[in-house]
């Protein structure tokens, strides 16, 4: 993953380890933490729950505000379509 102007960037994998279609995507990241996004379908809305584990480096709070803009872009795309 990259910033948009270049000035930071990580590598980001991971493995899937379930998918059920308009509902949930859990995985497990390179370093062994675990994702999970659930998807509820609230009428005209998505409703979308993330839970991940933390890593050690830096702070939870740090973490969350970079889940959270990357749940914000995606939010952005799907609703440009």
């Amino acid at each position: 993953m990259e910033a948009k102007d270049g000035s930071f960037g990580f590598d980001f994998e991971g493995v899937y380890d379930e998918v059920e279609t308009n509902k949930l995507i859990a995985y497990t990241l390179g370093d062994g933490r675990t994702v999970k996004i659930k998807f509820t379908d609230t009428g005209n809305e998505t409703h979308i729950a993330e839970t991940f584990e933390a890593e050690t480096v830096n702070s939870e709070e740090l973490q969350r505000e970079g889940w959270q803009a990357i749940l914000d872009n995606f939010k952005k795309y799907t609703e440009s379509l």
